[in-house]
């Protein structure tokens, strides 16, 4: 059995990457679309159960093309923060799952009072926001009779997309979260390891209808595949599993994953940093019952601005396009943007701030707009760094980038100039997969820490220019666009 299979449940896509242990690559991988749904301004859901069923199938797709004798296990990374609720005796969800971009408790969360909101962070390491699970999970409780009913019945879960999974695909016997996801609900202590009771009072959510929390190496149980039992072995968040993937296992590495969203982690070791500039303190990892923390920058909105200049603007016949558009004019002409669909991350946590282009011009293409919007990606990014650089008084050489961004060459030059430091490119760009992979095989005992180091390959380090004027120009532009963002009444 040497192939173990990643399963990735991102935001718009479900997708399993079937690794080679000996070879150290990937060899197969299958792909589907998930949709999202925008019932108001600002709400995001989706289908639980179409995420479950297409990555049913490309798992089975995955086992078909390699043999379901020869694989050894399965793990899972998964979108986070996202909300499920399903019927323990049934497994349906009851609503639509409340995506981790949804804003529709925004004004819930901006008026917690102060003592909530400084015990939310002196215990999770999290902003109240809306971006978080808990907020969600009291909405479902208070506007939805189906879950009401199931919770007076005991018979409610509610988790986040890696818990829903396990509990699916093992047909109901694991329902478990591991911590890294557990820690992104604003219902986690991460200093005590625990479901914080004073918290899930506050928040109106019963212990007993959330998962069980396990080590990010645990094994969780079997899966029916392919006519065989199957372990579903090493389970992380998205953004933790990227990490590991890159092979940051200890304080001063760090890793830029451009998806959906941006985030920014930076590995703190065994020492949980508080931040005072607003970036999270999470958990990085669980292996074997050795937590380690990392501090995190989460930016929206990213890769969904590049699907808005191809889907929603018609500016794009394909993402991979934008690179050669940007290229195309020396600057943007003075065009700033700022990616405030769903409002501002970190470090500045602004749930009403909404995205704004200005600078426009009669003399303004489509070339200037992609191009703006590419920068806008990387000056997000430096927002993050700069206060991480301030807090952790860690100086960085070198950062990791990883996700479907990092392919394109102009961002990651200009991330770079704008940065400062080396942008270090993987020879295996699919970082969050490569993390699964990895769990599933230190949880099987077929992969350690330092094979893993052994294992890590750069393609490309993209190195700032030595003149670095146009990015810092660009970056003082935007800058005042944010204010903008954050100022005006829409």
């Amino acid at each position: 059995m040497k192939y173990v299979i990643a399963l990735d449940a991102g935001t718009t896509s479900v997708r399993a990457f079937v690794y080679d242990l000996a070879a150290g690559k990937f060899v197969h991988d299958c792909r589907q679309e998930t949709a999202q749904s925008f019932p108001r301004p600002g709400w995001v859901e989706q289908d639980a159960s179409e995420i479950y069923y297409k990555a049913a199938y490309c798992l089975n797709d995955c086992v078909h093309a390699v043999g379901a004798e020869n694989v050894a296990g399965v793990g899972i990374t998964n979108q986070r923060e996202t909300v499920v609720a399903w019927d323990r005796d049934t497994g349906e969800p009851v609503c639509n799952a409340i995506v981790w971009q949804c804003r529709r408790t925004s004004a819930f969360c901006a008026a917690l009072p102060a003592e909530i909101v400084a015990r939310v962070k002196a215990k999770t390491g999290l902003l109240p926001d809306a971006y978080f699970s808990a907020s969600k999970m009291k909405w479902i409780l208070e506007n939805v009779p189906a879950a009401r009913s199931l919770l007076s019945a005991g018979k409610l879960c509610l988790g986040t997309v890696d818990s829903y999974l396990a509990f699916k695909f093992t047909e109901g016997r694991a329902f478990a979260s591991d911590r890294t996801n557990a820690s992104r609900t604003m219902l986690y202590d991460i200093h005590a390891g625990r479901w914080d009771e004073e918290l899930l009072r506050f928040f109106g959510v019963p212990e007993g209808a959330l998962p069980r929390v396990v080590s990010c190496d645990a094994r969780l149980g079997e899966l029916n595949l392919g006519g065989r039992k199957i372990p579903l072995a090493g389970m992380a968040g998205d953004q933790q599993s990227a990490l590991l993937g890159q092979a940051c296992f200890a304080a001063g590495g760090g890793k830029i994953t451009y998806g959906t969203g941006l985030f920014l982690l930076f590995h703190t070791g065994e020492s949980c940093v508080t931040s005072e500039k607003g970036l999270l303190s999470t958990i990085a990892c669980d292996l074997g019952g050795k937590v380690t923390y990392a501090l995190e920058g989460s930016v929206f909105n990213a890769g969904s601005c590049v699907q808005w200049l191809r889907d929603e603007m018609g500016l794009l016949a394909s993402a991979e396009e934008s690179e050669a558009l940007a290229r195309s004019v020396p600057d943007t002409g003075g065009v700033s943007f700022v990616p405030a669909f769903t409002g501002l991350g970190a470090p500045y946590w602004n749930a009403e701030a909404r995205a704004l282009l200005c600078g426009v011009t009669r003399g303004t293409t489509r070339a200037h707009v992609v191009r703006a919007v590419l920068e806008s990606i990387a000056f997000g990014a430096r927002d993050v760094l700069d206060c991480m650089r301030r807090e952790s008084g860690i100086t960085l050489r070198e950062i990791g980038c990883d996700g479907g961004a990092s392919a394109n060459d102009f961002l990651m030059q200009f991330q770079a100039d704008t940065l400062g430091i080396g942008v270090r490119r993987p020879a295996e760009r699919e970082s969050t997969a490569l993390g699964a992979a990895y769990l599933c095989g230190l949880a099987l005992g077929l992969l350690d820490e330092a094979e893993i180091l052994r294992r890590k390959k750069t393609e490309r380090v993209f190195t700032p220019a030595e003149d670095r004027e146009k990015a810092e120009m660009g970056y003082e532009r935007y800058l005042v666009a944010v204010k903008r963002a954050i100022s005006c009444d829409f």
